[in-house]
Order: structure tokens, then C-alpha cells, then sequence
């Protein structure tokens, strides 16, 4: 059996649990014997390519698509201008629009007949531009490639498998990671909704990471619950050595470590680090990451005097991260909506007691974390506090969460996706 799936990160190269994920499922899928050609926006060439064998799109020639770009179009269904974005047009006048766009995106797409395009594979200001690409790209490989099934993850490549599945007829799984209500709460935005929407619409079946985000994607989408089904997500320790540090202070030390953004709710960190210095100042709360609200975090840590006792470190990536767990006496993650959540686990496995919001999709699978209401700033800051002084009860969660996290096996979880792509590829035969 063989997977075209698409990606937008890869070890080493990530920003958050979406590449670590992807790894993890890939490296099981390998063990059942699933041939994965694993295709990404830009790679490097470090890649691990153990168990997958990964193709650069910024490394593709365009020429298929472009012969009949009409067609291409007209079967991916895009244009960079909905409706919902121009106001105050007559019928008459948004169809001269919409005709003029098409025939603009048809001549700037002919512009790359036998070129490649050299994707940045951020998350940068042209990032819906990259995305249209990366379908162009996508429905070129489909058609260079020979494979059963179509997997692919996240919103940033739900177009790519589209375009794939119109142009060779083969079945599409799409995997949602997070969803744009899980991003934005209920700001959303409508360009990234109706993309989702339309990835889980061609799709065959969805693949959700926990039953809290099956039930967002029911409730949101409309999409009927046989079409969705929960496959959650594990860890790979595999070469993961415990580290020993010198941390040079008595302190103990609170760990929040994620982005730091409104679902990874940090503001509800800060709140609980500050009634806990009340009542415990002889500890250190540490907020590693980076994101949109960090400066505003920042000024809320001076506003509440309690900057001597709270560090921002920035992103972390790889050995720092397996060294901040090192450190931490406790690990916090407060996040509004998490869909999963993969860092309560690697923290676990780091023989760090956890504490996890009860909004977040690993509260399905661990019962040795202590899980509290996101809001609940009190009951965070009375679990970091109990853990902090008892050292029976952060010496019980050590000991059962090390072990609870290390049940959790990729290759389970690969076990029931590989399942998925036989029912779909058995079901296309007939």
C-alpha cells in the first residue's frame, strides 16, 4: 500500500506539534508497512527519510497542470476572491469579477509552465498564495506518482489533496490537527473556514486527534458523524535519553512551554503564577515560546510585579526543549481549546508532574495528569501549589504518568489509519 500525503513541516524543521506528528505517524505507518511519499512545501535535505521517502515541491517542475490549466481550475475549485469578502456588488457585477480573476489566476498560473516555485514553507504574509501553489504543485505530483491513497494534514494542505483526488480519482483522508474555532475561537478566519470546509467535504473520511475536536468538526462543518472518526495521537521516545542539568538555583521551577497564543491560553498562566507567589515565592515560572500575545503577556508580568519570578525564553526547538523539561518541577498546559496536545506527554515521559486543561483532547487518554478548567485560575494555581509542596503526590503523578504515556505507541495509532486506507482503497475498487 501506497500514501501520497501531504505535509507542511518535517523534522527538524517545525514550529509546533504538527511536524512532530506527522513523524511519529509516518515512522508507525512504516512498522505496518505503508509506503509513505510524503510531500512538503520546501524541504532541506535533513530530513529523516527512515520511513517515508520525501518529495520537495520547491523541487517540481510544472508542466501537467499548466497544459490544461482551465481544467485544473475548474476541478480544485479556487479563486482567490469569495464572495463573502466584496461587499456592496450586484450579481451582474461580482460575475465581471469573478470572470476577470479567473482569467488573471489562468494567465499568472501559465507563467510557471516548466518552472518551479520556490515555497518558503512558513507561515508568512503570502501564506494563502503558497497554499493555492502548493495544490498547482500537488496535482502535478499526483499525476507523476503512483499510489493508493491520498492522506492530508491540516488546513495548509487540504487544497493540495483535493486537487490530487480530482485529477486521479483516488481517495482522500484529510486529518485535522486543529481546526480554525480551536485557532480563533470565535473570530474566525473565513478564508481558512471555507478551506477546511472544502478539504472535509471532498474527503472521504476525516481523521480527527480527539473526540473533543470529532464533536467541533460535527458541529461546525455539518459533516455527518460516520464520515468522522477519532484516531488520537502518541509519542516517539524512541532516542529520547533522560538529560541531566545543573540548574544553579534552590528554585523549583513552573513550566508553560507552547506558543503564545489565545488557545494556548497563557494569560491563564500568568494569573495562577501570581496567586501562587503569594503563597509560594521560593519558585520560578518560565513561559517558553513566542507568539502574537507576548508582548502583551510581558506587560502583564511587570503590571503584577512579578517579573524577578517569571522568565519569557522564546521559542524552543529539539535538545532545549528535552532541557527545559529537565528543569521543570511542574508543566502547565492552560489551553483554551487544545485539540490534542502532545506536550503534556513528552513532559510525562521527562518524569515531570502535569497539569492539563480539561478543554484539551489528551485529557482523553491520560488519567495521571491533574486536569483543571482553563478559566479555573484558583484550582491551577491550587494544583501547581500541591505539587510544589507534596512532594508524595508530584512523586505518585511521576511515577503512574511515566508510565501511562509510554502505553501510548504511534504504531497503535498508525494501526487504525492504515485500516482507514484499506476500508477507502477496498471501497474505490467497487
Amino acid at each position: 500500500m501506497r500514501v501520497l500525503m501531504f505535509g507542511w513541516e518535517f523534522p527538524p524543521h517545525i514550529s509546533g506539534g504538527l511536524g512532530t506528528a506527522c513523524f511519529g505517524l509516518t515512522k508507525g505507518l512504516a512498522n505496518h508497512g505503508v509506503e509513505v511519499l510524503f510531500v512538503m512545501p520546501s524541504a532541506e535535505g535533513d530530513e529523516d527519510q527512515s520511513s517515508v521517502r520525501i518529495i520537495n515541491a520547491s523541487e517540481v517542475v510544472v508542466q501537467e497542470t499548466v497544459k490544461n490549466v482551465n481544467d485544473f481550475l475548474e476541478k480544485v475549485q479556487f479563486l482567490r476572491v469569495g464572495s463573502n469578502l466584496v461587499p456592496y456588488l450586484d450579481p451582474v457585477q461580482f460575475s465581471n469579477m469573478v470572470t476577470e480573476q479567473k482569467e488573471g489566476q489562468i494567465e499568472d498560473y501559465k507563467h510557471y509552465f516548466g518552472e518551479k516555485y520556490k515555497f518558503s514553507g512558513k507561515y508568512g504574509a503570502n501564506l494563502m498564495e503558497e497554499v493555492a501553489r502548493y495544490a498547482m504543485v500537488a496535482g502535478e505530483i499526483a499525476l507523476k506518482y503512483d499510489f493508493d491513497v491520498i492522506h492530508a494534514h491540516d488546513w495548509l494542505t487540504y487544497l493540495a489533496g483535493v486537487a490530487a483526488k480530482k485529477l486521479t480519482g483516488k481517495p482522500l483522508v484529510v486529518h485535522i490537527h486543529a481546526t480554525e474555532f480551536d485557532r480563533s475561537g470565535s473570530n474566525i478566519n473565513t478564508e481558512v473556514y471555507e478551506l477546511e470546509k472544502l478539504g472535509m467535504k471532498e474527503a472521504d473520511m476525516v481523521i480527527a486527534v480527539s473526540n473533543l475536536t470529532r464533536n467541533i468538526v460535527i458541529s461546525k462543518y455539518g459533516l455527518h458523524p460516520d464520515k468522522v472518526v477519532t484516531v488520537h495521537n502518541a509519542v516517539d521516545f524512541q532516542g529520547v535519553e533522560s538529560m541531566d542539568v545543573s540548574r544553579g538555583i534552590d528554585d523549583k521551577i513552573v513550566t508553560f512551554l507552547g506558543r503564545i497564543t489565545f488557545q494556548k491560553g497563557p494569560e491563564y498562566f500568568i494569573e495562577a503564577a501570581n496567586k501562587v507567589l503569594k503563597r509560594y515565592p521560593d519558585v520560578r515560572f518560565v513561559m517558553a515560546g513566542s507568539g502574537d500575545l507576548l508582548n502583551r503577556s510581558i506587560r502583564r508580568v511587570a503590571k503584577l510585579g512579578i517579573s524577578t519570578r517569571f522568565h519569557f525564553t522564546g521559542f524552543l526547538k529539539g535538545t532545549d526543549v528535552q532541557r527545559m523539561f529537565a528543569y521543570s518541577d511542574v508543566y502547565v498546559m492552560p489551553s483554551v481549546s487544545e485539540p490534542f496536545g502532545i506536550s503534556p506527554l513528552e513532559a510525562m515521559r521527562a518524569n515531570v508532574p502535569t497539569i492539563i486543561s480539561k478543554q484539551s483532547g489528551v485529557a482523553e487518554v491520560l488519567n495521571h495528569a491533574i486536569k483543571v478548567d482553563f478559566w479555573d485560575i484558583d484550582a491551577m494555581a491550587d494544583a501547581i501549589y500541591a505539587l510544589l509542596s507534596y512532594p508524595a503526590i508530584s512523586q505518585m503523578a511521576v511515577r503512574n504518568g511515566f508510565d501511562e504515556v509510554n502505553s501510548l505507541k504511534w504504531d497503535n495509532a498508525a494501526a487504525r489509519v492504515a485500516d482507514i486506507y484499506a476500508t477507502l482503497i477496498k471501497k474505490a475498487k467497487f
